[in-house]
């Protein structure tokens, strides 16, 4: 058997994780921007570097409420009990009255939308009895979905030298909240709450810039700096995007806006084949059909810059002709995708059928065949 080598197309392509080849720069400490239905990172910058994450931390505390009332272990009409603990916390505030029960809708838009210190603490308080024991279950929520470089010793973002996490950590949070919760994630877009009759608006500068911004959490400490975790859809397009470090309110918003729209100007996604769609057909030796179909596990939609779609090609990589027998699901070859400032990226080409061997009487017939006629 030998190997084949088929170029199918050429086309611009771009792994979900390559890294565009091109300059960018920004003030931000620290920077991620992907793709959120992709996983394609369009641009880091110290995106693994351990930073505060200061009031960006409520995603998390949000996420484990989310999570209990999607499992019906939290209803929005139970009522959280405020501690002196949390009625005392300074900094951001919702200003809910000491012993006094708030509803965890309240509570919620109180964390989400008003960034209220004494509303995460209240909450956390309530779902494991302290607020340590519920940063401690914050940490390992956040080990389990991906975030590995993130430990939580508190529901606020309050300073702490042992609070800390990634740009990137956070990114991959905002993107599974996104995923797991649609009911609860549009609280994120609402840009203003009133409790206690006091008016207070949503941080977030992008959700009043109509571009498509709907969520979701600003950050800020003297050591943090001005961080936003924010997220755009235009489309069926949705990117993320995490900054920390930027030096005032005025800067977070402005590089924001302008990172988010280089990111839609510059890349696009691409569907290239569906699930068991066939990308190529092999010749088969000795077997019930002559060819294969060979196809891919998952749909392939890939993100890459514009300017480079018609420089890449696709090559199928496989041993023929393929020996039988052949069973559906079977991994028979690579489907290669190269091109300039790029590096190789290989898919499974999986078997789309079942293809039986010939029986002896007809493998005898179909070998002198090939003997005589070559064929």
């Amino acid at each position: 058997m030998a190997a084949r080598f088929l170029v199918i197309m050429a086309m611009g392509l771009a792994m979900a994780t390559a890294r565009p080849a091109m300059a960018l720069e920004t003030p931000a400490r620290e920077a991620i921007l992907i793709d959120f239905d992709t996983g394609a990172v369009l641009f880091e910058k110290e995106a693994d570097r351990l930073t505060p994450p200061a009031s960006m931390t409520k995603m998390m505390t949000a996420f484990l409420a989310f999570r209990a009332l999607k499992d019906e272990t939290l209803r929005l009409d139970d009522t959280v009990t405020v501690s002196e603990k949390a009625w005392r916390k300074g900094g951001s505030k919702m200003f809910i009255e000491v012993n006094s029960r708030v509803t965890v809708e309240d509570i919620l838009r109180g964390i989400v939308v008003q960034s209220g210190n004494d509303a995460a603490i209240a909450l956390a308080e309530a779902m494991d009895g302290s607020e340590a024991a519920f940063a401690q279950r914050m940490t390992e929520v956040a080990a389990e979905i991906g975030m590995t470089n993130t430990v939580f010793r508190n529901a606020t973002g309050w300073p702490d030298p042992q609070h800390r996490t990634t740009v990137r950590d956070l990114a991959q949070l905002a993107a599974e909240t996104i995923r797991r919760f649609p009911k609860y994630y549009p609280l994120y877009q609402e840009t203003s709450f009133t409790y206690n009759k006091i008016r207070q608006g949503n941080r977030n500068p992008l959700l009043y810039k109509n571009m498509g911004a709907d969520g979701l959490k600003t950050g800020h400490t003297r050591a943090a700096g001005y961080g936003l975790a924010a997220s755009v859809k235009r489309g069926e397009r949705r990117l993320i995007l995490v900054v920390n470090g930027l030096a005032s309110v005025r800067q977070r918003a402005s590089e924001a806006e302008r990172l988010l729209e280089w990111g839609f100007r510059t890349f696009d996604n691409y569907d290239l084949f569906k699930k068991d769609e066939p990308v190529e057909k092999a010749a088969v030796w000795l077997g019930t059909a002559d060819s294969v179909p060979l196809v891919l596990a998952q749909d392939l939609r890939l993100t890459l810059p514009r300017r480079v779609w018609r420089k890449i090609k696709l090559t199928a990589v496989y041993e023929g002709p393929v020996t039988t027998p052949i069973r559906r699901g079977q991994e028979l070859g690579q489907l290669r995708i190269s091109g300039p400032g790029m590096p190789v990226i290989n898919r499974p080409l999986l078997a789309g059928r079942d293809v039986d061997q010939l029986g002896v009487i007809k493998r005898i017939g179909a070998a002198i065949s090939f003997l005589v006629w070559g064929e």
